[in-house]
């Protein structure tokens, strides 16, 4: 049953899509299946029928995502090679199941082994995604190009790179992407000029994805964190 959009509730239907996501990525790191010797597809597939396990859902708005080693440099639009998980990758998810009619959009970066500069880059992916939750929340009228400097001048200052075209995307009730486009004000996008708070075609508020992907192009490697932003 899809809980119905009387427009005053978008946010609680998005934030509690969103908890689904995250109890989903939590039951699969206890079930232990973050471990080398799959490939790529076959994480991404237990993912989806756990998804469907727990949830009922099969439908995901987007391609499911699930990158390790050096595919972990590329940005959603890629589609790499299905590499082998091995015993010291770091990798990451990107999920976007859909829960009673409502898109969560989820990314987490997991490192096997004890490399330190892996930890450090998946430690740095998620504080530079709260950082840049608090500059938004600081800035009332703060547009998407100026969250995008913002998320390229962190990573810069924590010794990577910023490794997507832009650093989010609205979210909403299934399917938004028929209506999205391409057009870069629907994106946290460098060419993306427009406030981040003004209203859609129907005047209600928007709702934001912010995703952070860094990378270290010598070593090759990746991180990405990602989650709804919200004022409060």
């Amino acid at each position: 049953m899809e809980k119905v959009d009387n427009g005053g509730d978008r946010l609680s239907l998005l934030q509690d899509a969103e908890q689904k996501a995250q109890a989903l990525l939590a039951e699969v790191e206890r079930r232990g299946h973050i471990v080398a010797g799959q490939t790529e597809r076959q994480l991404s597939d237990r993912v989806y029928e756990l998804a469907y396990e727990l949830f009922g859902t099969r439908r995901h708005w987007h391609k499911r995502i699930v990158r390790a080693g050096a595919n972990t440099l590329l940005p959603y639009r890629e589609d790499p090679p299905n590499l082998l998980i091995s015993s010291d990758d770091i990798l990451f998810f990107d999920f976007g199941p859909v829960f009673e009619g409502w898109e969560a959009d989820i990314g987490r970066t997991y490192v096997l082994g004890d490399d330190p500069v892996k930890r450090r880059l998946m430690a740095d992916v998620e504080a530079g995604w709260h950082a840049g939750q608090k500059y938004f929340r600081q800035r009332p009228e703060i547009t998407g190009s100026e969250l995008y400097a913002f998320s390229q001048e962190f990573a810069a200052r924590k010794g990577w790179e910023y490794g997507g075209p832009h650093c989010g995307h609205l979210i909403g009730r299934f399917p938004h992407e028929r209506i999205l486009g391409e057009e870069v004000r629907n994106y946290i996008h460098p060419d993306n000029s427009h406030r981040m708070d003004e209203f859609d075609v129907h005047g209600r508020p928007r709702h934001w994805v912010y995703e952070i992907h860094f990378v270290d192009r010598a070593r090759q490697i990746g991180g990405f964190f990602e989650q709804l932003l919200t004022r409060a």
